[in-house]
């Protein structure tokens, strides 16, 4: 019904940011990635939107880009990922960040979202395993593409689960693995890993 709202804005909180148009001012709920990028009240500002209608109520959630929304609306396609939930996963990773979350399985990484068990972070990387890579840009894709290489073979897996042990998040090791040579050894893979994060690649 809608596909995007531009006006001033009126009004923001923790959870939503009110757009007045010609008037009238939309509550859009969204997320903390977007709050953050809204303009000042006052300002006038383009929301990307979907509206969600249930029996009770329609509401619209908005956000800052067409990327954000399309991954919004993947999230919600999850059985048990409903228009909140999917907000708060948005508030707590980046499209590009949930994306290689799930590409290497980091469910730790998806229920730091308020509201978000293991087994509904574990649905999500079952059922968008191969459909949030459009939703990494730039270096993210480039990431997205090794950390998928790593899982793939056994020894990055192994020293994927090497780091993990030693305080790294899934994601975080999967990057560094995925970075390597993947013909090294399991020690040689951990080895320059390390060395790899300690010097912030």
């Amino acid at each position: 019904m809608f596909y995007s709202i531009t006006g001033k804005v009126v009004h923001t909180d923790e959870t939503s940011v009110a757009v007045s148009c010609n008037g009238v001012a939309f509550r859009c709920f969204t997320s903390l990635n977007t709050l953050r990028k809204v303009a000042e009240i006052g300002d006038t500002v383009t929301l990307f939107t979907y509206l969600s209608v249930r029996e009770d109520a329609l509401d619209l959630f908005g956000f800052a880009d067409e990327n954000e929304l399309d991954c919004y609306k993947t999230l919600i396609s999850v059985s048990g990922v409903g228009p909140k939930a999917g907000l708060a996963i948005l508030s707590q990773l980046t499209p590009d960040k949930l994306a290689l979350a799930v590409a290497s399985g980091d469910v730790k990484a998806i229920t730091a979202a308020q509201g978000i068990g293991p087994k509904i972070a574990q649905r999500i990387i079952t059922e968008l395993k191969d459909k949030l890579a459009p939703f990494a840009m730039g270096a993210s894709a480039i990431e997205l593409s090794e950390v998928r290489a790593v899982n793939s073979t056994d020894s990055g897996s192994e020293a994927v689960e090497a780091l993990m042990s030693l305080g790294f998040s899934r994601t975080q090791a999967s990057i560094a693995v995925g970075k390597l040579d993947p013909n090294l050894s399991v020690d040689e893979l951990i080895k320059q890993a390390l060395i790899g994060m300690s010097g912030g690649f």
